[in-house]
This record gives structure tokens, C-alpha cells and sequence, in this order.
């Protein structure tokens, strides 16, 4: 990804003094292009300061192979450094000790060990990882080659899963829907994805217990695929490992033991951080990519990466940690006999075209013109990439590369050896679940959607609001926060991906991804991926604000500029239900301060959710009719294989495709495309005081969840799939008569076929 320095607002955070894991803020933040490390001239007179913070202590590597390394440890001293020169309260210093934690003073002592860990003298903990990381027995993926995969085709091992998997969903299919397992042909198995939304622990937890629900109906085990975004990514992380041991209830479990303190607490962070064997466990990763990558990068990605490895892949009994968990390719072994479906993991890169040009003598940059300008507007997107435990591949390119490589460099289509004969190991899942949840890598648009409601009420804000407005187009490309960085499979490919595949992607070293968030909340694009042939996709959606942000309405439009089949129109919230019918009520409310317009916002999505004066029944949409419009707590609707979604009839689509509890037939019609069933995270009066436009606990930005909002969310959660667990089974019933009926249909034309050549063949014995 490129961008003008004239287009785009990126400030840096830095931070040298601080406390706790945002110490590490200060330790690589802007490493990039860092060759070697920063040597240091302080002196000091201070005897008793520790000899490892001293400039003779600070590692200088020659080779490049290790400068991003150097740059790294190099700011680790001068955290460690400052740190140590604090002068902490004494127990007398009553004002001090109001103001600064018990625990800050335990920071120079966590800080120096960790330090001394890291450091590369033989026998530290960073020696031994890099030492193991370089051996082939214990990494064999280091000595193994491979090359860019080119095509549209599923990879083979993913086209071996669906095999084996389809002995499971037979089985699954048949308890499911009470009917016996000898009466059901394989053909006639529909496809079955389910999908989750994000929207951080919010979407984790409300996954887990929407998940727990369908694995109990019998749903779950009818599903070929499951994917994910955000922290729907996080549940299929935890899912596919020793700590869920693929049980939904494990993984609540799990959550109340180690989300109740939050991911950034110092003490608990620093304490899993320096103490064996969950330093090693958690740092090896890091230690890796930065010692064997002289171009890696340390940034906030990186950090959050290593705060929700913390919270979330430690288990209970920390000694019991499970290495196998930290790469993903080694969820291969949940899926070997197809007895869990295959998770696929999103990211996206956002596309911005350089919007500027250079002279006729190449020493100055001109101006950006309005034509350029406008092509550059035109021409910026998001582009998603996908992770399974066997690919790691981007459709619109229609590339890919074996999971096991991720995290390698290749040019041309080929791996890029290094000198020393073995690679890097695989890139491990702290990161990875930094980028699939980074959501504050957002553009300064997405931001300012954030906060507009309640800063809409402050004084002088109109005139703000209406610039930004105008010129939301620019906001979409910026991006204040850099997205995580890892080599790019794709770069010098030229001639050999697609035309469509823009320059940047060719020629950079890096691909910066992020939270697929930020291009659509529910993982839908990768399912509608030729070759997989999703016949039904359970959406289990608790993104916020979910009727202004209709995220099947967003896939209808990718589907139309891909000209798919299948997609059914007119699904998701009703158009009146729009951001712009908010904007408009915010914009007419007489609010005198920010508190009073949040205040208004909020009656007005109370009302329009409403629109009933009874107060008995201004609880939720769903209460007076699940299947009604707007929409209830499940919705179906079912599309069509022989228009594609452009095509439109005159009748409103939204209620033509929808799927009442009366109207089964429409998905039996022999033209009928894919079916949606969509679950979105509604108030239910059976869950009292949960709300999830309402509740503070359910933001998106929230790190902490007690034990008892866990079960809230957990039961509002399960709360809803029961009352749309019939439909969603008489769904599925439909779809399987259809293509049974489809099967047998073919055999009758098959047989008649074979009838007529036998004549043809032998004679009309009656002429």
C-alpha cells in the first residue's frame, strides 16, 4: 500500500516513558526502515544502576539480517532506562500514592527481567528461541519450498476436506432433521456455512453462545465452513485449539477466567510475560519475526496482538500452555477426518491508488490534479485476503500460498531463500489476531462515524460537520494508525495475476492488512468464492448498530459487481432503516450540549425501532412478529440461479425473496439460489437490561467482562436462536427436499437417456 505524503495524515505515536504493556509503545513503533540500532551517549553517575541499561549492554548487530532486531532491543533499553530513573513514591507521599498505582513500582524490576530475557547473550530466553527457530526438526517448515499458487480453484487440501467432511454432515443432517441417514444421498446434503460478525469481545462472546446453541440444536455439525471477522476470528481461534478442545461451553468457560481484567493491565501482562513458560510461549513469535526479518516492523498491531494473546490463549492452568496453538496451520489436525468445520479467517488491505504524478525532469512532484484526484477516488477499495489452516489467499488476485509459508518473502511467484538455506518459521497467531481485530487501524471516516453523535451538540460543530462531510471521500483513505505489515507473496508477479491487480500490490514489500471490518462486518465474501457453492449461510450478526449498517445490503452490491448468481436481493434492514434517516433525526434535534444530542440520538433509534405507543411492547422490533417487517430476531430470504442480482422485476425484493414461516416453497423452486438466515443481536424481554445499542459493557471498544456479563450476553444470545431455531430448521429441510428432487429429477433424465440410445442402438423390436 502507497500513499502521497501530501494525501495522507499518519502521525506516529511515540511513548519512551510509560508504564505497563504501553511500554512497548516505546519499543519499535516507528521501526520501520531502522538498519541499525540507535546508539545510545547517556551517561550516568548513578553506581547502582544495573549494568544491562548501560550503552556498553545494548547489542549492536552487524549483519542486516538483524537490524529490525537491533532497533528493537535498542528501544527496549531506553524504556528500561527511563524506567528506572523514576523516583516512585514513598509510603509517606500521601498525594503520590493517591495518584500512582501499588503496582507501578514493581515496573523497573518486570521491565529489567524482561529485558534480560530478550536479551541475545547465549543461553537468554531470545537466544534459545532464535536457536530452536533455526532448527529443522523442531520448525520443519523452514527447509520446505513452495511457490505462489495461481488460480481460482479451491486448493486441493481444502477440495480433500469437503469430501471428508461430507461423511460428518450425512450423519449430522439426518439426526438433525429426524430423518434416517440410509435415505440421504450425498448430493443432497446442502452446503451449510455460519458466519460471525465483529465487533470485538462483544461479537466473542454473543458468538460463542450463538454458536453453543446451534451446536446443541444439531446445526453446528451440518456446517461445512464456519468464517469469521474481527472477534468472531478470536472464537474460531479459541475453537480450533487445545483450550476449547472444539466445544462451545469450554470456550465460555474459558472467557470468565481470563476477560474479567482487562488486556492492557500491567501486573498481569508483565507477569505472564517474564515468567516461564508463558514468556516463552507468548514471545517466541515476535522474537522470530524480528531477529530473522531485517525488515519487520513493531507496531501497535504487534502489541495488541501480544495483549489478546495474553487474555485469551492462556488457559486457566498456565503451566498447561500448548505451543501447537500458536500456528495456524497446525489446525490441520482438528479437520484431518472432517470432524469440525473448516474456520476461514478475513483481513483486508485498503487499496488507495498514489495520487500524484511526477514531471517531465522526474525531481518534483506536481500538484495532484482533478483528474487524478478522481481516478484515485474511483479506483480505491478494500481487498480481502483469507486465512484457513491450509491457504493464505486473496480471491480478487486469485493468488495464494500454504499457510505454513506465511511470513516468508517470495518474488516472482517463488520463495525468496535466505542465505543461511532455512527460512523463518510460520508467522504465529498473536499476530494474526492482531490484524484480524484491529479495528483502530480504521480510516479517519470510519472514526469520525464513531464519535459524530455525540460531539453533534457542541458548539460550533456545524460548520466542522459540514466540512468533513463534504470531503468524506478524503477520510476514507486515511488511515491514522498503520495496519499490520508481512511480506508479500505477490510482489514482482507482473503478468502473471490478473490485469485488474493494481501496481502497488505488485511492487510492495509488505501487505499492510487490518480488521475485514472495515469493508463489510460479516464475513460473507469469502463464502460466495467459486468452488465452495454455499447453498445456506446462518449469519450470526452483533455488529453495532446494525439496522444503519446493513452489511447484507453492502454484499448485495459486491455480488452485483461480480455478477453473481444466486444472492438474494432486497436481504438485510429495511431501506428506511438507514444511516441517512439517523443523520437526518440527529440533524433536526435542538440539542444545546453533546450530552443532550447522544441523549436525542437515542430516542430517535428508540422510536423508529419502536413505532408503537404501546410501552408494553416498545422493547424490541421482533416482540410483535418475528418474520414481519422490520426485522425480528431470524429472517430468512432465498435468491435466485437464473437472475442475477441486477436483474429486477419491478416487485420490491426485500419482500419477493424474504421466507416466511408460510412460504417453504420458495425455497424448494428448482431456480431457488442461496439461502440467508440472519440472526441479528436484538433486545429480548426474556434477558431484561441488556441492550445491545444501550448497554455500556456491550461496546465494541470495551476489554473487560465480568463473569455475570458474560452469562447476559450469553443468554440474550441463546435467548434468540430459540425462537428462530424452527424456522432456521424448516429452512434447511426445504433446501434439502430441493435438491433432492433436483437429484432425482437428474436420474429420471438420466435414465430415459439411456432408454432412447438403447433403442437407437438395438431397434424398435415392434417395427
Amino acid at each position: 500500500m502507497r500513499f502521497s505524503s501530501s494525501w495522507r495524515f499518519r502521525p506516529r505515536l511515540r511513548a519512551y516513558s510509560v508504564a505497563g504493556p504501553a511500554a512497548f509503545l516505546a519499543l519499535g513503533l516507528n521501526t520501520r526502515n531502522l538498519k541499525h540500532a540507535e546508539s545510545q551517549s547517556r551517561t550516568s553517575s548513578d553506581d547502582n544502576e544495573p549494568l544491562s541499561s548501560r550503552d556498553e549492554d545494548i547489542p549492536l548487530f552487524e549483519d542486516e539480517e538483524s537490524a529490525a532486531w537491533a532497533a528493537f532491543s535498542s528501544r527496549f533499553a531506553t524504556a528500561r532506562s527511563s524506567l528506572s530513573s523514576i523516583h516512585w513514591p514513598t509510603v509517606g507521599n500521601a498525594i503520590a500514592e493517591a495518584i500512582v498505582p501499588d503496582w507501578a513500582a514493581q515496573l523497573p524490576e518486570y521491565v529489567a527481567k524482561l529485558h534480560d530475557e530478550i536479551d541475545m547473550r547465549p543461553g537468554s530466553l531470545a537466544d534459545e528461541i532464535w536457536q530452536e527457530a533455526q532448527d529443522p526438526y523442531i520448525h520443519p517448515e523452514i527447509r520446505a519450498n513452495t511457490e505462489v499458487r495461481v488460480s481460482k480453484d479451491l486448493c486441493a487440501e481444502e477440495l480433500a476436506f469437503v469430501q471428508r467432511r461430507k461423511k460428518w454432515t450425512i450423519r449430522a443432517l439426518a439426526k438433525y432433521l429426524e430423518i434416517p441417514e440410509a435415505d440421504i444421498d450425498p448430493q443432497d446434503v446442502p452446503t451449510i456455512a455460519i458466519c460471525g460478525s465483529g465487533g470485538g469481545l462483544r461479537a466473542l462472546v454473543s458468538g460463542t453462545a450463538s454458536y453453543l446453541s446451534a451446536q446443541e440444536a444439531g446445526l453446528f455439525d451440518c456446517a461445512t465452513y464456519t468464517s469469521g471477522v474481527s472477534g468472531s476470528c478470536w472464537l474460531q481461534t479459541l475453537y480450533n485449539s487445545t483450550l476449547g478442545g472444539q466445544r462451545h461451553d469450554r470456550i465460555i468457560e474459558h472467557l470468565k477466567t481470563r476477560i474479567g481484567t482487562h488486556i492492557a493491565y500491567p501486573p498481569a501482562f508483565l507477569n505472564l510475560m517474564t515468567k516461564a513458560p508463558t514468556n516463552k510461549f507468548l514471545l517466541s513469535g515476535t522474537l522470530e519475526r524480528l531477529r530473522g526479518d531485517p525488515k519487520a516492523d513493531f507496531g501497535i498491531v504487534d502489541v495488541y496482538g501480544l495483549l489478546l494473546a495474553t487474555r485469551l490463549l492462556i488457559p486457566k492452568d498456565e503451566l498447561s500452555v500448548d505451543e501447537s496453538d500458536m500456528r495456524l496451520s497446525e489446525q490441520r489436525k482438528y479437520l484431518k477426518d472432517g470432524a469440525n468445520p473448516l474456520p476461514i479467517y478475513s483481513a483486508v488491505r485498503h487499496e488507495i491508488p498514489i495520487q500524484e504524478h511526477v514531471d517531465e525532469d522526474a525531481s518534483k512532484m506536481t500538484k495532484v490534479t482533478k483528474s487524478i484526484k478522481e481516478k484515485a477516488e474511483r479506483e480505491a477499495w478494500f481487498q480481502w485476503f483469507e486465512f484457513t489452516p491450509y491457504e493464505f489467499f486473496c480471491e480478487d488476485i486469485n493468488a495464494g500460498i500454504p499457510t505454513w509459508s506465511i511470513g516468508r518473502y517470495f518474488e516472482n511467484g517463488k520463495t525468496k531463500t535466505r542465505d543461511k538455506g532455512v527460512d523463518i518459521p510460520e508467522l504465529r497467531i498473536p499476530f494474526l489476531m492482531g490484524i484480524w481485530g484491529s479495528a483502530f487501524c480504521a480510516t479517519l471516516a470510519h472514526y469520525y462515524k464513531e464519535i459524530r453523535p455525540v460531539v453533534k451538540g457542541l458548539a460550533g460543530f456545524a460548520g466542522i460537520d459540514d466540512l468533513l462531510q463534504e470531503n468524506n471521500d478524503d477520510l476514507v483513505r486515511l488511515h491514522p494508525i498503520d495496519p499490520g505489515a508481512m511480506p508479500n507473496f505477490a510482489k514482482g508477479m507482473d503478468g502473471q495475476l490478473p490485469r485488474s491487480c493494481p501496481r502497488t500490490l505488485l511492487e510492495s514489500e509488505k501487505l499492510e492488512l487490518m480488521d475485514a471490518g472495515m469493508s463489510n462486518n460479516l464475513p460473507l465474501y469469502p463464502l460466495l468464492r467459486q468452488g465452495r457453492d454455499i447453498d445456506i449461510i446462518v449469519c450470526f450478526d452483533a455488529s453495532a448498530d446494525i439496522k444503519q449498517e446493513n452489511w447484507l445490503s453492502v454484499t448485495e452490491k459486491y455480488a452485483k459487481e461480480r455478477g453473481l448468481k444466486g444472492w438474494p436481493t432486497g436481504a438485510g434492514w429495511p431501506t428506511t432503516e438507514t444511516a441517512k434517516d439517523e443523520n437526518e433525526q440527529l440533524d433536526a434535534a435542538d440539542a444545546a450540549s453533546a450530552q443532550q444530542a447522544a441523549s436525542k440520538v437515542a430516542e430517535a433509534r428508540e422510536a423508529r425501532r419502536n413505532n408503537k405507543p404501546d410501552a408494553d411492547k416498545a422493547e424490541s422490533d421482533a416482540q410483535d412478529g418475528e418474520y414481519g417487517t422490520p426485522l425480528g430476531y431470524c429472517n430468512v430470504w432465498v435468491g435466485s440461479t437464473v437472475h442475477s442480482v441486477n436483474d429486477s422485476t419491478g416487485e420490491d425484493p426485500h419482500v419477493r425473496n424474504r421466507v416466511d414461516p408460510d412460504a417453504y416453497s420458495k425455497l424448494e423452486e428448482p431456480n431457488a439460489g442461496i439461502a440467508i438466515v440472519y440472526f441479528p443481536m436484538l433486545t429480548n424481554r426474556k434477558v431484561p437490561g441488556v441492550d445491545p445499542q444501550v448497554s455500556p459493557f456491550l461496546s465494541t471498544w470495551n476489554l473487560i467482562y465480568t463473569p455475570e456479563q458474560i452469562d447476559s450476553v450469553v443468554a440474550l444470545a441463546r435467548a434468540n436462536f430459540e425462537v428462530g431455531k424452527d424456522h432456521t430448521k424448516e429452512t434447511v429441510r426445504a433446501v434439502y427436499k430441493r435438491k433432492k428432487a433436483a437429484r432425482l429429477e437428474m436420474e429420471q433424465r438420466a435414465r430415459r437417456k439411456r432408454w432412447r440410445n438403447q433403442l437407437t442402438e438395438h431397434g424398435d423390436h415392434f417395427q
